[in-house]
């Protein structure tokens, strides 16, 4: 099996939210700020749809890619978690070059924020991207949850309720 872009995103941000996602506890239908995203990714560029393909390789769906162009472009809500924006968009490079897909870079764009960032594959990325699909699989294959990272990030995490649920004891 191969990761999906939503793996290695999770990877670089919490092992715990990983691993509940891999092992089937999907909280992202609940959370509005999910929802909002997607808003901004059908309605920021409609005219998109007629001018870039969506494509689906091994385990990825890349909405935006310009085959002319050899450009893939990802649309976020907020720069706030930038790292795993990058790692996920370098994925999907990779995914393209080992599938023999013409690739030259990807786009992120963040239409709230009016913000767009080239993102490359380096040669460095090429060697450390392998690593990143065992790590994903070593985490999901574990018997138990990771503990959780306790970040300020949490807060707004989809599934800040399961971590910090409170068992009370009547």
């Amino acid at each position: 099996m191969h990761p999906t872009g939503t793996h290695i995103q999770y990877l670089h941000l919490c092992h715990r939210k990983l691993w509940l996602f891999a092992n089937g506890l999907n909280m992202e239908h609940t959370s509005t700020l999910v929802a909002e995203g997607k808003l901004i990714d059908e309605n920021a560029y409609p005219q998109r749809a007629s001018r870039y393909q969506q494509l689906q390789i091994e385990n990825i769906k890349i909405d935006h890619y310009d085959a002319q162009l050899g450009i893939v472009r990802e649309v976020k809500k907020s720069n706030k978690k930038e790292g795993t924006h990058i790692a996920q968009l370098k994925y999907y490079l990779f995914v393209l070059e080992r599938n023999e897909v013409e690739v030259q870079h990807g786009i992120l764009e963040y239409p709230k924020l009016r913000i767009t960032e080239e993102v490359w594959l380096s040669d460095e990325d090429r060697q450390q991207i392998p690593q990143w699909e065992q790590q994903v699989m070593t985490i999901i294959k574990r018997d138990s949850c990771p503990e959780k990272v306790n970040k300020p990030i949490c807060k707004k995490c989809s599934y800040y309720d399961f971590c910090y649920v409170e068992n009370e004891n009547v």
